[in-house]
């Protein structure tokens, strides 16, 4: 079990907006793999101050001005996806191939002289899969007094007969979709009692329920309880696929072959998918499965400048800056969902099934609701020193502070996202460490090898807050841990191509939870949840690069 104490600011504001995205959407976006050219990921991504990679559009964009020809280059990759989930013993493996094409770019160096300070003018363009979210994953066993329907009951919490009966309740904005399935599939049910509400305790025949000592009983709407007991059985698995797009526009300049500056303009394209299955089983035949379809689509631009400087002229150590705007998200969420229930019908003296789907309820139509997000700024400074013509070294560090992520509505005003842009604080900085080498054998031939380090995004009592209203019904949240990749890589140099190969293996570990139960204990909100599944994510990749410099 795990316990978080919040402020109840957190989970008490009036949710009046769309009630449709969370942190875990905002970091799942901001955050980028390591991918590019061969060449680029062999070194770890460790050349921003060392340039003369077309990945560098994206990282520093002055790395573009070192070029002095024309360069053509295209990547392909092999991927294999691995995750391994372990809770109360029970270990699930899930493991996936898929082929990419990650990246092709051009670059036309001009050269304006050898006696004026501006020496040459490139431009470039460069494509690359900048993230997959390519990923399958399992977990299941004994959970406990847990359930899911609890977080149903408290998002019911307050809505009263007339707010249900009042047109389509999954259409309504002041209903959210979690309460609406748990209601509609007689998983949750308003607490009855024999406090006087304007609600009476009815049988079919319109007489008054009474309780065991004979006193009238009622119907309190402004409390839920769920028909989950205290042994639940839970199955879950999830499906990721998509990915986020980026095309990179470049210039950059050569100043006396000592002041390299340059200015990127990048476009991206993203397309997410996810789908869960959520299955509890309460032990005495009564449970229900819960099946969720998330879509976020759309396109954001940012801007990236970048300089690299020689301070000694005649020292071969460059220093790298660079500083990339937020990108500006334009994103649309298409979701439905369908609950299938097997409950008690205590008139009918057996149990029932019941199915709703959101899908059928809209009239075959998804859900859709139209956001925007704006990501944090990006901090970026390397250090680039060459021996010789042999060996080239290359450190670098970024900063993107996540919680500065912002929620906006398609005009640009970020208050009917009050709710959620308050659960920001729960993401926290993330710094980024590269290291990389290469090393030429002979002229013709390098080797390669490089490490990056990624620090964790969610602080370790972050949760997903879903606001009261919230047409999310995919409960599961993972809080990850910091990234690591290594990477390995050798290249050959001819008079006019060229070809890379790379090898990365990524890793990182999350503690993944499929819902929190919710409750108020002395003006705050205490958050409980299952015991953590300890997952371990894998990605081992090869890229080959082709190209011709010119």
């Amino acid at each position: 079990m795990k316990k978080i104490m919040t402020l109840t600011a957190f989970s008490l504001l009036i949710a009046a907006g769309v009630g449709a995205q969370t942190v875990y959407d905002a970091a799942n976006i901001t955050s980028k793999d390591l991918n590019g050219t061969a060449r680029f990921v062999g070194m770890g991504g460790a050349m921003g101050a060392l340039g003369g990679d077309i990945s560098t559009i994206g990282s520093n964009p002055a790395g573009i001005g070192i070029y002095r020809s024309n360069d053509i280059m295209t990547t392909f990759g092999l991927s294999a996806y691995g995750t391994e989930s372990v809770f109360s013993g029970n270990k699930f493996n899930s493991d996936k191939i898929r082929g990419s094409f990650d990246n092709i770019g051009v670059v036309f160096s001009s050269k304006i002289g050898n006696q004026t300070s501006l020496r040459y003018v490139n431009f470039g363009f460069n494509y690359k899969r900048a993230k997959s979210f390519n990923r399958n994953m399992e977990m299941g066993g004994n959970i406990g007094a847990y359930s899911q329907s609890f977080q149903m009951a408290a998002q019911a919490d307050g809505i009263d007969k007339p707010m249900w009966d009042n047109g389509n309740r999954y259409t309504n904005r002041d209903i959210g979709w979690l309460s609406a399935l748990g209601y509609d599939g007689y998983l949750i049910n308003p607490q009855i009692t024999t406090d006087k509400t304007d609600f009476p305790y009815l049988d079919k025949d319109g007489k008054p329920i009474l309780d065991k000592d004979g006193n009238p009983q009622y119907v309190n709407y402004k409390f839920y309880q769920s028909i989950a007991g205290n042994n639940t059985d839970l199955n879950y698995r999830s499906e990721e696929r998509g990915g986020i797009d980026q095309y990179d526009f470049n210039i950059s300049f050569n100043l006396n072959d000592r002041v390299y500056l340059g200015a990127t303009v990048g476009a991206y394209s993203v397309n997410y998918n996810k789908y869960t299955y959520h299955k509890e089983m309460f032990g005495d035949d009564q449970g229900y499965n819960l099946q969720s379809w998330n879509k976020i689509n759309g396109s954001g631009f940012d801007i990236k400048l970048g300089m690299i400087i020689r301070p000694f002229e005649f020292s071969p150590l460059r220093i790298g800056l660079a500083v990339h705007t937020p990108t500006f998200y334009s994103l649309e969420l298409a979701t439905n969902a369908r609950i299938e229930t097997d409950v008690w019908d205590q008139e009918a003296g057996k149990i029932l099934p019941h199915d709703i789907d959101t899908y059928k309820e809209l009239n075959n139509k998804d859900m859709i609701r139209e956001f925007n997000l704006r990501t944090p700024w990006t901090y970026n400074v390397s250090l680039g020193y060459t021996v010789g013509k042999s060996l080239a070294l290359g450190a670098e560090y970024e900063y993107q502070n996540y919680s500065k992520s912002k929620f906006l509505d398609p005009q640009g005003y970020a208050g009917a996202f009050e709710y959620e842009n308050s659960t920001m604080p729960m993401l926290k900085g993330v710094n980024t460490f590269r290291i990389g080498a290469e090393y030429k054998v002979i002229p013709q031939f390098a080797l390669r090898a490089g490490y990056n380090h990624s620090s964790a995004a969610f602080h370790s009592n972050a949760f997903k807050d879903l606001p009261i209203n919230s047409i999310q019904t995919d409960t599961d949240f993972a809080n990850s841990q910091s990234k690591n990749n290594y990477t390995l890589g050798v290249g050959y140099r001819g008079s006019l191509f060229y070809a890379d190969l790379a090898y990365k293996y990524a890793t990182y570990k999350e503690e993944f939870f499929p819902f929190v139960n919710t409750y108020a204990d002395n003006n705050q909100t205490v958050v409980e949840t299952p015991n953590a599944t300890i997952v371990t994510n894998t990605r081992s990749q090869v890229l080959l690069t082709l190209g011709i410099r010119f």
